[in-house]
């Protein structure tokens, strides 16, 4: 018999594998899943930059490489977080990662021991929580509202679990919920983890996607004693199959992680990294990314539209200024997976609550995922999905 170490999940399910792959049906309208729109994907310009590459950098592109990254890419998020976030590092504190996924286990393997706790919002993004899960973390749930994590509750979990190693935020248009964390929480956050010698990672991969409201500061920038790990992508803004993350924090924890980073895959992929370099030196990102906010802004109002029009009154929803996701609460539902066959059964499918939940799971939740939904469907979708909730609630 075959002994699986403890990180492998005892029952070798994967259940939002399971509800992805039912929602994959061409005859299901899915807002199940977590994908940008690809006909917004730079396919030409980004040729153009790759084919630049291969004849400026063919060989050096092809070769292996350093496992902090190449450097013209970390030099371009320098400056790219410098701009957008008012993060302020030297070269020494950027690790390229190999999606931002990377830089999540990266963080977890350096720091959870077995035991350890782990501070996360309530939900959180599920798959962080399966990184932390896998070395052995105890999760403690801090309570949210619409302008996120709550900094009295947070506070009160510090003091309670002395051994908490991590806290866990995705303040910009939260997956799942789509909230965006107040400018004042944010700096509250970065005093309370110098406060009780904590570090925080701060996930960031959606904060470009705004297409209301107002930008608000990265949780790093009030960061004064280095107790801020910022962490982001080029997946959500150019191509998410590049598997392009990064991670800027101090040049020691760096250093950690850079050696984590060789022995999982001694590098992130050489040409990627050029390409994507080359492609910020040819073109207009923030016109490219506008573009992508617009689209999404216009999903999201539609969505939001069939909410209003069809769903059964009392449903609670958040209204995002951004990213790819909203989240809904039906009030008199136990079990959100049924809830979840049930609408299969009007062809529409979203993801379930439940596996957001380091804690109580909150029944009657779910994500819908706008971003990758054509106009024509989100319409027809959510008609289908409110008469699926108005036969759930009878």
């Amino acid at each position: 018999m075959v002994e699986f170490s403890k990180r492998v999940p005892a029952d070798g399910t994967d259940a939002v594998g399971a509800i992805l792959k039912a929602a994959a049906d061409p005859q299901i309208i899915s807002f199940a899943g977590g994908l940008p729109a690809p006909e917004l994907f730079p396919v030409k310009e980004m040729k153009a930059a790759v084919d630049k590459v291969f004849d400026q950098h063919g060989q050096e592109a092809m070769q292996y490489g350093a496992a902090k990254g190449v450097t013209a890419l970390r030099e371009l998020i320098l400056k790219h977080v410098a701009a957008k976030e008012d993060v302020h590092a030297e070269l020494d504190n950027v690790l390229v990662t190999t999606g931002s996924e990377q830089a999540i286990d990266l963080v977890g393997k350096a720091f959870i021991d077995p035991g350890d706790t782990v501070l996360v919002e309530q939900p959180t993004y599920l798959c962080a929580l399966d990184v932390f899960k896998s070395y052995g973390a105890h999760f403690v749930g801090v309570e949210m509202d619409e302008e996120g994590m709550k900094m009295d509750s947070l506070e009160a979990a510090l003091k309670a679990n002395p051994n908490t190693k991590l806290i866990y935020t995705v303040p910009n248009f939260q997956n799942p919920t789509g909230r965006t964390m107040a400018v004042e929480r944010r700096q509250k956050l970065a005093e309370l983890a110098a406060k009780y010698d904590v570090y925080v990672l701060e996930d960031n991969p959606y904060g470009e996607i705004r297409f209301a409201g107002k930008h608000v500061p990265a949780v790093k920038s009030f960061d004064q004693d280095d107790h801020v790990l910022y962490m982001s992508t080029f997946s959500k803004i150019l191509a998410p199959g590049f598997r392009l993350g990064w991670l800027v924090a101090d040049k020691k924890v760096v250093d950690k992680l850079t050696v984590l980073k060789q022995s999982a895959d001694l590098h992130t992929d050489n040409l990627a990294q050029f390409a994507v370099a080359q492609f910020f030196e040819d073109n207009d990102v923030d016109a490219h990314v506008k573009e992508i906010s617009d689209l999404y802004g216009k999903r999201k109002n539609l969505m939001t539209d069939g909410i209003k029009q069809y769903f059964p009154a009392g449903v609670k929803y958040t209204d995002p200024e951004g990213g790819m996701f909203l989240w809904v609460e039906v009030p008199g539902v136990d079990d959100t997976v049924e809830l979840f066959k049930k609408c299969l059964k009007h062809n529409v499918a979203f993801v379930p609550g439940d596996p957001f939940f380091a804690g109580d799971v909150q029944p009657g939740t779910f994500r819908l995922n706008y971003s990758n939904a054509q106009e024509d469907k989100i319409k027809v979708g959510m008609k289908q999905l409110g008469d699926a909730l108005q036969e759930a609630v009878k």
